[in-house]
């Protein structure tokens, strides 16, 4: 029987033969397609979470009796507790890369940690950030990409770091929710700031574009997208240059300048800070075009 839901893309690599082998890490990764229109996500044994890849998506989200709208941001992820199914309604079809974990995992962080048993069940959750959560999910991004050399005592070392954190996060107190950047504003801001990437953005700027004085915009921003303005122009420009050096044919002092950055050196730095590798290593890792016959 499989350890995955039916709906869910095969894994890149096939299981091993041998039985006791063919039992998956405490943490399993796979880039699964979601589509346009309406998804009711799969139930599953383990709790997934679900990292947003990619461009800035419009969605409406759906957990029991709590709906609520918003923008997918690269990198945010929502958690999807064992058991339970979420209801999607997308604006355009999306890629998450879902890492699932055993629910053992997060009962022994708990104890380790001495969480209470009932802390250690995992709440839903929706559009979070997180550094930490983020690195982990990069790095059994790149397990799955490269068939996992690391094999199942770097997925389940991994397995444990996500657990404690998790639990981390659901035990911080709850900051007392705010007034959020209404979606349609929200959007526009996005829209502009993809659109002018390459530019010297301001605050004032892009305030001015959401209609409301610098000091408001921040903490509308903030509340809706749950990242600092700074932190989502830095993270949509890193983006931008990693799909640029992943198309080829471009030097890297040619892509910072076009997504913003200073120059070559800056861009490096960023990179390596925010993703883990530098603007070299990413073009290495584009896939290897024919060339033209002569």
């Amino acid at each position: 029987m499989s350890d995955r839901p039916a709906c869910y893309p095969e894994p890149a690599v096939p299981s091993p033969p041998h039985p006791a082998a063919a039992r998956l890490p405490h943490l399993d990764v796979l880039t699964s397609p979601v589509p346009q229109g309406r998804f009711d996500s799969p139930l599953d044994h383990r709790h997934v979470l679900c990292l947003h890849l990619g461009e800035p998506v419009p969605v409406s989200y759906r957990a029991g009796r709590n709906e609520r709208d918003g923008v997918r941001l690269h990198g945010q992820f929502c958690v999807v507790p064992a058991g339970s199914s979420t209801r999607w309604t997308l604006s355009r079809p999306a890629i998450s890369l879902l890492l699932r974990l055993a629910p053992a995992s997060l009962g022994e962080s708990a104890e380790a940690m001495g969480v209470r048993a009932d802390g250690a069940d995992l709440a839903p959750a929706i559009h979070i950030r997180d550094p930490q959560i983020e690195r982990i999910g990069w790095m059994m991004q790149a397990e799955e990409r490269d068939a996992h050399p690391g094999g199942r005592l770097f997925a389940d070392s991994l397995a444990t770091a996500l657990a404690a954190r998790l639990l981390a996060l659901q035990l911080r107190p709850a900051a007392k929710p705010g007034r959020a950047l209404p979606a349609w504003r929200l959007r526009q801001v996005i829209e502009y700031v993809e659109a002018n990437l390459d530019a010297d953005l301001s605050l004032a700027e892009l305030a001015a574009v959401a209609g409301f004085s610098p000091s408001h915009f921040k903490a509308l921003f903030r509340e809706a997208t749950a990242t600092p303005v700074h932190r989502f122009v830095l993270g949509r420009r890193i983006e931008r240059a990693r799909m640029r050096l992943l198309e080829g044919g471009a030097n890297v002092t040619d892509v910072a300048i076009e997504t913003g950055f200073a120059h070559a050196s800056h861009l490096a730095r960023c990179m390596r800070r925010v993703l883990g590798v530098s603007p070299s290593q990413v073009a290495a890792s584009a896939p290897v075009r024919k060339r033209r016959r002569r």
